[in-house]
């Protein structure tokens, strides 16, 4: 069966520079502190954290949202991809970034911690500086 698990946070940016951030290869690994390759377009491939991340964008709305295609080394070869989807509007102190991610395999809720120590503690950090 699936799984899937929605999580939020507040990163002190405007939507807009979270989302170039994200897509942008240079500041995605200093955003997160590894290394990685995304694209900008739909239907681009990704990898992010050295490889451990893989997938494809499948939908992109400029400051707003991104849909992607995602999975990790840890995912079996019979395992499909899980649904990524990261909403951007805008709060008071910058972002309210939300993450919801489905279609998880049954070892997929470790994800759900992964996202805070791996993307929003260090995108705090980031957009502190």
């Amino acid at each position: 069966m699936a799984i899937k698990f929605e999580i939020s946070t507040t990163i002190p940016a405007a939507p807009e520079e979270v989302y170039k951030a994200w897509l942008d290869s240079k500041q995605h690994g200093e955003m997160t502190g590894a290394a990685a390759k995304v694209s900008a377009k739909v239907g681009g491939k990704f990898e992010a954290w050295d490889g451990y991340i893989t997938g494809k964008n499948l939908d992109l709305e400029p400051g707003k949202r991104i849909v992607q295609a995602w999975r990790t080394s840890e995912f079996s070869d019979d395992e499909e991809d899980s649904k990524l989807e990261v909403i951007l509007v805008k709060a008071n102190s910058g972002t309210k970034l939300t993450i919801k991610h489905s279609n998880l395999p049954e070892h997929g809720m470790q994800y759900k911690q992964g996202w805070v120590d791996s993307y929003f503690e260090p995108m705090k950090d980031y957009f502190e500086k």
